[in-house]
């Protein structure tokens, strides 16, 4: 079976790479929009090309679909391990045990374990040199019921301490936002369904899904909420948030030396660790992650937040100003007017749901300024926005934003780095204090 799913999986590489027409322009499409979010290196290609095969549409199809109908001559036995494949993920893996022929890996992103196998002896020599503890950022694919098979070259990003393995996930997230929890979908779900609910404990505590204010009052106000959801969640898990950490800790069977240990460890305060102790003993397996506005949005003279079921909060200090030139007659007369726009439209931080709003609340102006900064007199805004948006690579479909609850481990995880970042280190003597340390 390995073997077969090596020459299974190099028929398949050829059948796409060698296409012509639909299947061809549909991966060169594919292959553009991955690479501009990664290094473009060979391996980041080969992931590209392999996560087209698995997650690229031709029309309705996939490319492993179109290769299964290409070829009537397959065995059942090849059919049935070509749609397995379409379960194949690419995860952040860290290696928990050498195997005779292969290994245990952990996906860092849902803690779930897999037996995987290299599917041909050439690179058995390649992945003898491969640790305990190093991590692997690759894709792999079930052969059975009971292993997989790497079905991607592998990036080795070696043994990381937390604060490397927290960049190293944050930085996963950030390129392959599609994989977070792609083989766990109940983790997925309930991230999603935490986007939701914070979208409406976000409107009844503000009493609107837009407001504007001061950043350093936004923030302040940001962390009443915050605390509100937090009681409100240790309230409905049956936690009164009066109570102790002692007290939590006692009544989720934990001991006090233990929850002590958990503390130290993770640089959490006591609410968090309640949130923690009770998603352990509920059927909740995520913790809502802290917003903390970053130093130049607290210090900025106003914020617009902007909420969203879907998309999560949005912090724009120049949203008011966008306002003020699509609501003014004469906006080119506005000091950075055009820069502005034309950042709007360049910084992916700004996403399709904000163009959306400008575009439902100032619909004329927007277009005509549109039309004035991109030189281009024809363009039509109910016609032409989603077009524009795309050539400006912002997704028009809602990606899991950042306020979404994350599993317990990762949060463990982000915490203790944070924790180990901040840590002071040692003096020694003679040795002046620096004025002010790394953050």
């Amino acid at each position: 079976m390995l073997e077969r799913s090596h020459a299974l999986k190099q028929a398949l590489v050829d059948f796409v790479l060698d296409a012509e027409g639909d299947l061809a322009q549909s991966l060169e499409t594919y292959a553009a929009g991955q690479l501009r979010r990664g290094s473009g290196n060979s391996t980041q290609q080969d992931l590209a090309i392999d996560s087209f095969i698995i997650e690229g549409k031709v029309g309705e199809q996939s490319p492993l679909e179109l290769f299964i109908e290409d070829n009537p001559d397959l065995s059942q036995s090849d059919r049935n391990l070509l749609r397995r494949w379409h379960r194949s993920f690419i995860g952040l893996f860290a290696i928990t045990k050498i195997l005779p022929d292969g290994f245990e890996l952990m996906n860092w992103l849902t803690d779930k374990h897999y037996i995987v196998k290299q599917n041909n002896t050439q690179t058995l020599q390649d992945i003898s040199r491969l640790k305990e503890g190093e991590i692997l950022l690759t894709r792999i694919a079930p052969v059975t019921d009971s292993y997989w098979t790497f079905f991607s070259n592998y990036t080795i990003m070696g043994k990381l301490g937390k604060p490397k393995l927290a960049v190293a996930i944050g930085n996963f997230k950030e390129n392959y936002k599609n994989h977070l929890y792609s083989d766990a979908p109940d983790l997925l779900e309930e991230a999603w369904n935490s986007v939701v609910q914070y979208h409406q404990q976000f409107v009844d505590f503000f009493g609107t899904d837009e407001i504007t204010m001061p950043g350093y009052q936004l923030n302040k106000k940001i962390a009443e909420l915050q605390e509100i959801i937090t009681e409100k969640y240790l309230k409905a898990s049956g936690i009164d948030p009066s109570k102790s950490l002692a007290e939590v800790a006692q009544e989720a069977g934990i001991g006090e030396e233990e929850i002590k240990a958990a503390v130290k460890e993770v640089g959490a305060d006591s609410n968090v660790v309640s949130q923690i102790l009770t998603s352990n003993n509920s059927s909740s397996k995520m913790v809502m992650p802290k917003v903390d506005l970053p130093a130049e949005l607290k210090k900025a003279e106003q914020v617009t937040t902007l909420s969203h079921p879907r998309w999560g909060q949005m912090f724009l200090p120049t949203y008011s100003k966008i306002k003020t030139i699509l609501s003014s007659a004469d906006w080119q007369s506005i000091e950075g007017a055009e820069k502005l726009i034309r950042y709007y439209l360049e910084d992916k931080t700004i996403n399709a749901f904000i163009w959306y709003r400008l575009a439902q609340e100032y619909p004329n102006t927007l277009e005509s300024v549109l039309q004035t900064v991109l030189q281009r007199p024809d363009f039509r805004l109910t016609s032409d926005l989603d077009a524009l948006l795309q050539e400006f690579h912002k997704p028009l479909e809602p990606e899991l934003p950042e306020i979404a609850s994350v599993p317990i481990h990762l949060h463990n995880l982000f915490q203790a780095a944070i924790a180990e970042v901040n840590k002071p280190k040692p003096q020694s003597k003679g040795q002046k204090k620096p004025a002010k340390g790394f953050k």
